[in-house]
């Protein structure tokens, strides 16, 4: 969404004035809404009892996340920025200049964030003193693209990535070595998102072929494959309590256990040499 600024303003311009961006999220009607003085952020009040806050800046957030521990959360904006924001202030607290473009995520203690960026680095902070810089720098070996989702794990042991080329990898989140990686289909136009379980043992992702995978992260094997039955799942995430897990895509869908179903043995995956499977493959 471009911005021109008023010292830009003239007859052509105000004639041009046109639809830039929708949200309908909303749940009741808006009651209010005001821009800050000096900052590119606008706040709305409705009858949904929420109170949101949107950063206008003129280039796109790709990435947010919350704090595990309190009400602050991150941004990441294709203006190569990482922005820390605090929900009770109406106002950044905090920006990294970045190369490329940032995904964003907390570690679930609040205490270390996880920025990745171009050419396949990751870069760790200390949430209280990310202003010192990184205290860490991984990089995933061989893998160029662009980190479209990252993840902790519950326990704080591995890191969760996915690219825009639909590969799939789990890091240990403390050495940065690569445990395992998995290839899915190619998704045009469409971001695929992964998840762990609650354990860590387990992640489920969806696939450019409509279909959904989990794999065992500890056996590097291929447990189940389901047909997604909505296309294409761009969102994805497991229930923190529940044997459950939610996939999206224009339809959201619950996944939940069916006790009636036999039990099927895992399926290997491609290891050194041998055939991959006939959707997915193991890196």
């Amino acid at each position: 969404m471009a911005m021109t600024s008023l010292t830009e303003l003239d007859d052509d311009t105000v004639r041009s004035m046109s639809i830039g961006a929708v949200f309908s999220e909303f749940g009741g009607k808006i009651n209010s809404i005001d821009f800050h003085r000096k900052d590119d952020l606008l706040v709305t009040a409705s009858e949904d009892d929420s109170v949101r806050l949107y950063d206008i800046a003129s280039a796109k957030v790709v990435s947010l996340c919350m704090s595990p521990i309190n009400d602050s959360f991150m941004s990441g904006s294709l203006d190569h920025s990482v922005r820390i924001w605090d929900l009770r202030v109406n106002a950044c607290q905090g920006i990294l200049r970045l190369r490329g473009r940032p995904t964003v995520a907390y570690d679930q203690q609040g205490l270390v964030f996880a920025v990745a960026m171009e050419g396949g680095a990751i870069k760790l902070f200390d949430s209280r003193s990310y202003d010192k810089g990184p205290f860490d720098t991984f990089l995933v070996g061989g893998d160029t693209a662009e980190v479209c989702d990252i993840k902790f794990s519950n326990d704080g042991k591995s890191m969760l990535l996915t690219t825009t080329s639909n590969n799939i990898y789990v890091l240990d989140a403390y050495g940065g070595e690569k445990r395992c990686g998995f290839s899915l289909e190619p998704s045009p136009n469409t971001k695929i998102e992964a998840t762990f379980t609650p354990d860590g043992q387990y992640v489920v992702s969806g696939s450019g072929d409509g279909t959904l995978h989990a794999w065992n992260i500890n056996m590097r094997n291929e447990v189940s494959c389901w047909n997604s039955h909505i296309g294409i799942s761009s969102c994805l995430k497991w229930a923190p309590r529940r044997a459950m897990f939610a996939a999206a895509s224009t339809v959201l869908t619950f996944w939940i256990p069916d006790s009636s179903k036999s039990t099927v043995e895992p399926r290997p995956m491609d290891v050194e040499g041998a055939a991959p499977s006939e959707n997915v493959s193991q890196q």
